[in-house]
């Protein structure tokens, strides 16, 4: 998924949000590393970002499984939304523009007609606040927060939104977003982004690791990827990976990749078994657990010659990225499930990572 680049357009609306905040500050930008037993984890408050996630392989031997940059200023330019968190809503908003309560809004469009991420300067794009940074104890954690001001990138209302990353033992790495809707209605999807591959983030491409995806179902999209509305069944299709398949064994039966919502079996707001991911070279497995309705799959089609950490280049298929989330486009398809949130209301949202190894 690609956006446009706007970084001195972003810094002229990040302090101008600051000083309609209140505030004339901006937040320093840094780096922020979470360590408990084997797992050691690096952020930046650009843009909540994952910036690295380094776990012993079968052998011992450390590595870095996520894809990312040498320095925050490369974040700041990056166009692929590598490890950040995406909102106000993440995936695609068709024709961006929707209705709500007789409301007719019109949202500023990023990718074609429609808006994906949250916009071209989307919650990627700016500097979170550090709240709190517990570096170690039995669950070492770093809050990010940020305030959306009413009318952001053609949103209605102010919100406050807060990511929570905290480390706990058995090498597993929690995410729990939250969003509280200040004074009007509006729609509210976060997605954590980070590009996975469990062989090392400079292992090449990732078509030879194992998925389980449990979901029955997808979601349709046109040739934009904007959702029909109807829902399909995986069976039959190279979409389904009810059992473990390589990503490569059906990947060339599709245009260019994998890039499609899953509808997760049996989600009812509880936490549930979405999906995962092994590594038989290396013996990494990665299981995902999330309380969300739908799991993003992206086989990272659209990298393309872009320059990571230590001068290692990317290219397509090189990660994989399960952004568990609300369906895309909710707010154009009454038959989704809703991703209005109400003043007085709370958006919830968690993920739970599980890293382990096989032989």
């Amino acid at each position: 998924m690609a956006k446009v680049s706007l970084l001195l357009f972003s810094l002229f609306i990040i302090v101008a949000s600051a000083i309609i905040n209140g505030s004339a500050a901006v937040e320093k930008v840094g780096i922020y590393e979470l360590k408990k037993g084997d797992l050691s984890v690096k952020f930046t408050n650009w843009g909540a970002t994952i910036v690295s996630v380094f776990l012993p392989d079968k052998y011992g031997k450390m590595g870095d499984i996520v894809l990312g940059y040498d320095s925050v200023n490369d974040y700041k330019n990056d166009t692929s939304y590598i490890g950040s968190i995406v909102g106000r809503v993440a995936n695609r908003i068709g024709g961006a523009q929707f209705t709500l309560n007789g409301v007719h809004y019109k949202l500023i469009p990023n990718e074609g007609k429609n808006m994906l991420h949250g916009g071209p300067i989307g919650f990627s794009d700016v500097v979170w606040k550090v709240n709190k940074y517990k570096k170690d104890g039995y669950s070492p954690s770093i809050v990010f927060a940020y305030d959306s001001y009413d009318g952001e990138e053609g949103f209605p209302g102010a919100l406050r939104v807060t990511v929570t990353y905290t480390l706990y033992p058995g090498n597993r790495l929690t995410v729990r977003m939250k969003a509280k809707a200040l004074n009007k209605a509006t729609p509210v999807n976060l997605a954590q982004h980070t590009y996975w591959n469990l062989g090392n983030h400079n292992s090449g491409d990732i078509l030879s690791e194992q998925v389980q995806i449990f979901a029955s179902h997808y979601t349709p999209v046109d040739s934009q990827l904007i959702p029909t509305g109807k829902f399909a069944a995986v069976k039959g299709t190279p979409y389904d990976f009810l059992k473990p398949h390589t990503v490569g064994s059906r990947i060339n039966k599709l245009e260019n990749g994998y890039d499609i919502n899953y509808v997760i079996d049996g989600v009812d707001g509880k936490l549930k078994k979405a999906a995962v991911v092994k590594d038989k070279k290396s013996g990494r497995v990665m299981e995902l657990f999330t309380n969300q309705a739908g799991v993003q799959f992206y086989t990272a089609n659209s990298l393309k010659d872009v320059k990571g950490k230590d001068g290692y280049v990317y290219e397509p298929h090189g990660a994989l990225c399960l952004e568990t989330q609300a369906f895309p486009d909710s707010v154009n398809h009454p038959n989704f499930p809703s991703t209005i949130v109400y003043p007085g209301k709370e958006y919830k949202h968690v993920m739970v990572f599980k890293f382990s190894i096989s032989s």
